[in-house]
């Protein structure tokens, strides 16, 4: 019980102080800076889209608005919606704007993998379709290409946190500051293993079919990246705006479908977890121990109370934990005064560890494609529309040919 007890309380402290704090220190001490410079390389903007008809006109008004110079083409992939999605897609008659129509629901993955065989720039720029980009953000951005060496670029994701309740508010300001912070440090002393999903970019050159129905392409394409020898760095002057789910409920299931796409990763690129990997270390501090993290939470509990008649240290730990558990589960579910802000980062902590355990039964028990853990929702105060976009293991074929004056609208059907 000793053993037990030591072990999982210095693996949980290894993971969420000594492996940011060795980061930290490698930053500052031997930093890899890389070269930013005043470029302006063509690129393409990829943007996967799932019945996002509401927000899809004010989408590409803002894309096609975007000030920076040398945005080649736009290429908005419409992932089996039946929304009308096609139809508005349909109605645009814009020389940059290429719309393609998958028949089928087939999910974020496929539909990147036909956005990347399309584009034709230099520079592939990966958008969601709830984001703003700010001003200025894609130049700071693309900037860091001037390095030979940077393969994929991500920017500073700004979170609005209007109206969210304590433990939301907690997961998206405290826990996603030290987050970022964690990144930035490793992308310093080397590259980051996982970059916002909703704006970074790649050199087309470097781009990487994704496995069909993969969950986190945002991990695995600057895995990828860094498997062929170049970065993956940040920029965190690039600024884009986003909102996460309101509500408890909302923001535990986008953890368990972010933490059930980390063990799909690890099924589906088996070479992330081997000698390829030049991030190994890091993947495995940074993504892997957190997976474990529940389990040695439990261990540490049980271990603690089995030797506290024997000492008094083993007591005050199992006493701590039991009443910080209490003050997590009693703010994640009353809204008392006070309690409920003060108990705001011990109950971002039990709702992150457990969608890690519901992330891992449903990787193993799901039936179907995993990317359909997470329902489509529209939080009636956010007027933001939460889409999933991944995909099954549909391969799209047949596609249509462009117009000479307009790009046309060019329909996938999916074969199975």
């Amino acid at each position: 019980m000793k053993i037990a007890f030591w072990v999982s309380l210095l693996c949980i402290l290894y993971t969420y102080a000594c492996y940011p704090a060795m980061m930290w220190l490698l930053a500052r001490l031997r930093p890899r800076r890389w070269k930013v410079g005043p470029i302006t390389p063509n690129i393409t903007i990829v943007l996967a889209v799932h019945n996002g008809v509401k927000l899809l006109s004010r989408k590409i008004d803002h894309l096609l608005s975007l000030d920076y110079p040398n945005i080649q083409e736009i290429i908005v992939v419409s992932d089996g919606s039946t929304d009308g999605t096609g139809e508005l897609l349909a109605e645009y008659n814009h020389p940059r704007l290429i719309p393609i129509v998958l028949k089928e629901h087939v999910g974020k993955a496929v539909a990147l993998n036909v956005g990347m065989a399309e584009a034709q720039a230099d520079v592939i720029l990966f958008v969601d379709i709830r984001p703003e980009i700010a001003p200025g953000a894609i130049q700071r951005l693309v900037s860091n290409f001037a390095d030979p060496e940077v393969g994929c670029v991500a920017g500073e994701l700004i979170l609005h946190q209007a109206d969210y309740v304590c433990a939301t508010a907690a997961v998206g300001g405290l826990y996603w500051r030290y987050e970022q912070w964690i990144r930035t440090c490793e992308a310093l002393s080397d590259s980051t293993v996982g970059v916002y999903g909703g704006f970074y970019a790649i050199r087309r050159q470097l781009a990487t079919e994704q496995p069909a129905g993969l969950i986190l392409d945002d991990v695995f394409q600057p895995l990828s990246i860094i498997r062929k020898s170049y970065r993956s760095v940040l920029d965190p002057s690039a600024y884009v705006y986003d909102s996460w789910p309101k509500s408890v409920e909302g923001e535990f299931h986008r953890k368990v479908r972010t933490l059930a796409g980390n063990f799909q990763l690890f099924q589906r690129a088996p070479w992330t977890l081997t000698a390829q990997n030049r991030v190994l270390f890091q993947l495995i501090s940074h993504k892997g121990m957190r997976l474990a993290v529940p389990y040695l939470f439990v261990l540490l509990l049980v271990s603690a109370l089995a030797l506290s008649s024997i000492s008094p240290i083993y007591a005050v730990f199992a006493a701590v934990q039991t009443v910080g558990l209490a003050v997590a589960i009693v703010g994640l579910r009353y809204r008392i005064p006070v309690l409920h802000s003060l108990a705001a980062p011990a109950s971002a902590m039990l709702l992150l560890n457990a969608a890690a355990v519901v992330g891992l039964h449903r990787f193993l028990f799901s039936r179907g494609p995993l990317w359909k853990i997470w329902d489509v929702s529209q939080p009636k105060s956010a007027g933001v529309i939460q889409l999933s976009n991944d995909m099954t293991d549909s391969e799209p074929v047949a596609v249509a040919t462009k117009g000479n004056t307009r790009p046309s609208l060019r329909i996938h059907s999916n074969r199975r």
